[in-house]
């Protein structure tokens, strides 16, 4: 009963049978249908012109910068030390074969995110509109949500996937070709070359149709296991069915868990490419051509196993599975889809471990509560830009940066000004972290009141790059235990990335340490902020996130500047205060 009342939402003492519970429950059937069309009409209608701006913009762009990506890659590989004549070798061969999936998986991915987006989010922004408490609120959301929006987004996925390709992708290979006076190169014997070459046909040959055919065997399990598990939250008001508001979008997923399936079928199956792949990988590894072979027939087995293990099947596997690896990990299974190894408190995986299959989780629901105490990948990165703004203006009125930084920084399409594109974002971390530690979290505070620890940080790789070393960072400014003026120090080589005539121009009151292991320690640290945000940077989505905030520091300072010569024309001051004040 207490599961029933908070469902409809109501304190009452009534009976399941009683005719209000049956009004209830009506009102949410007819609020399911209601949305259900609306929702169709505006996909029909908005679904197409989105899907097209995104299909035509992603397609084009990976035909545009097609010549570019090749000879990048071609050229960073020639010129990096970081890999012998014989990897070089190797590589360059298997270039057409990555370059002709690349074109292949992009294009064919590009439509089906753009289909999947265009048609299906205009979709369920008509059953979030029904989460409104008014109903004139719910009937104008339902017919406004998801349209507009829904184009605007598509643009701005075309955007963000530009600067990917145009910007973080040279990046990476920049520092292909630069790190290699800090990194032991790696070698492979020109011998092994044709073994690799051999084990990745082999790879591609037996892997992608064995994959195809046990996902295919295996989707209609899939199936009904996905419905029964719904269907059993639907009954027993778990999961998503527990708040009423949730129950329309709930039922939406039942009636789309085919498409699911699909999706899983589909990734299975593009996932089985860069498995059989790998098998090149591990004869560079283990240095034996048998070894790769026993990858090839082993993967098959580790797949039938994990979705075994996935869909409540049998145990175990009947395929044979031949041992790949001289030693063998300590997990039941080298082939899985791995929880974060930081929420378990666990090492991180090994870069030696075949790659994991992209398959959606099939597990009992959480319920809507329990998802939003999760800090959402979103909620971080909003939060790390509106600090890097606030810290972006304590500079400003300092006069520690200008608007002529900022706007030749903008200018110049980004390049020079690394206090701007490095420093500012890496100070604001700086603070961020210094501020955690004053507050004594244990885990980082990103403004609001809103901190994320292991335990509610989101499941995403990309959060994995980001929070674990600034975590580990934060261990070790803490334990350095700096005095007032060494942080000031540290603040100013943090912002200014080694720029000593810009530091020296910046009296913060700091103080050089005596002790030049000391001051090799602070510097050391400096470095690993830089370098975490400059990792950070090629993140989707931070470049056109870090020009905004950029923009907006200019408006900020433009808009002071214009209430300073206001206050001034109207007290009637000399023009050299004026102009003492603009400096």
């Amino acid at each position: 009963m207490d599961k029933v009342k908070a469902w409809a939402g109501a304190n009452y003492a009534e009976p399941m049978g009683s005719v209000e519970q049956s009004l209830r429950v009506a009102y949410v059937v007819l609020s399911f249908c209601a949305a259900f069309f609306l929702g169709g009409i505006k996909a029909a209608v908005v679904g197409p012109v989105a899907a097209a701006l995104m299909v035509l913009g992603n397609v084009g762009v990976i035909l545009l910068l097609f010549p570019a990506h090749v000879w990048w890659t071609i050229y960073s590989l020639i010129k990096t030390e970081r890999i012998n004549a014989g990897l070089k070798l190797a590589v360059l061969i298997a270039l057409p074969v990555l370059f002709g999936l690349w074109l292949g998986l992009g294009i064919f991915g590009s439509a089906l995110v753009a289909l999947g987006y265009g048609f299906f989010t205009p979709w369920i922004a008509t059953f979030e509109a029904f989460r409104q408490e008014s109903e004139s609120k719910k009937f104008v959301h339902g017919v406004v949500d998801g349209t507009w929006g829904t184009i605007k987004g598509s643009c701005t996925v075309v955007r963000d996937f530009a600067d990917l390709c145009f910007h973080s992708y040279p990046v990476y290979l920049k520092e292909l070709r630069e790190s290699s006076q800090n990194c032991e190169p790696h070698s492979i014997r020109v011998l092994d070359v044709p073994s690799c070459i051999a084990v990745g046909l082999l790879g591609l040959i037996v892997d992608i149709p064995l994959y195809t055919v046990i996902a295919l065997i295996k989707s209609p399990y899939m199936l009904f296991k996905g419905w029964q598990r719904l269907l059993h939250d639907l009954i027993s008001r778990e999961g998503p069915f527990l708040e009423t508001v949730c129950v329309p979008i709930a039922g939406l997923a039942i009636l789309f868990w085919p498409l699911v399936v699909v999706g899983s079928v589909l990734l299975a199956i593009v996932s089985s490419i860069f498995v059989g792949l790998y098998g090149a990988v591990v004869v560079y590894q283990e240095k034996s051509f048998q070894r790769g072979v026993s990858y090839v027939v082993a993967m098959v087995a580790e797949f039938d196993e994990y979705t075994n293990d996935w869909l409540y099947l049998r145990e175990g596997t009947v395929l044979p599975k031949p041992s790949y690896r001289k030693r063998k990990s300590s997990s039941s299974t080298e082939f899985s889809v791995r929880t974060n190894a930081s929420v378990k408190g666990g090492d991180q995986p090994s870069s030696n471990e075949a790659p994991a299959m992209l398959v959606p989780t099939l597990a009992p629901a959480r319920s809507v509560r329990e998802a939003i105490q999760e800090v959402k990948m979103v909620q971080i990165w909003e939060n790390m830009m509106k600090n890097c703004e606030l810290r972006g203006r304590d500079l400003l009125n300092l006069n520690v940066i200008t608007t002529v930084d900022l706007t030749e920084w903008l200018r110049t399409k980004e390049s020079g000004h690394e206090a701007i594109g490095l420093g500012v974002p890496s100070y604001s971390l700086l603070c961020m972290i210094l501020h955690s530690i004053k507050a004594g979290s244990g885990g980082l505070l990103i403004g609001n009141g809103i901190e994320i620890n292991q335990y509610n940080r989101p499941q995403d790789r990309l959060i994995d790059w980001f929070l674990h070393p600034v975590l580990v960072l934060k261990d070790q400014i803490q334990a350095l235990k700096m005095t007032e003026e060494e942080v000031r120090f540290l603040e100013k080589l943090t912002l200014f990335i080694g720029n000593s005539e810009r530091a020296n121009g910046w009296d913060n009151g700091a103080e050089i340490p005596q002790d030049p292991v000391r001051a090799g320690q602070i510097q050391a640290i400096s470095r690993r902020l830089v370098g975490i945000v400059r990792s950070m940077s090629k993140f989707p989505t931070y470049r056109r996130r870090h020009r905004h905030v950029m923009k907006l520091l200019v408006t900020y300072s433009v808009e002071k500047e214009g209430s300073f010569r206001s206050s001034a024309s109207n007290r009637s001051v000399p023009i050299f205060e004026i102009t003492q004040l603009e400096v």
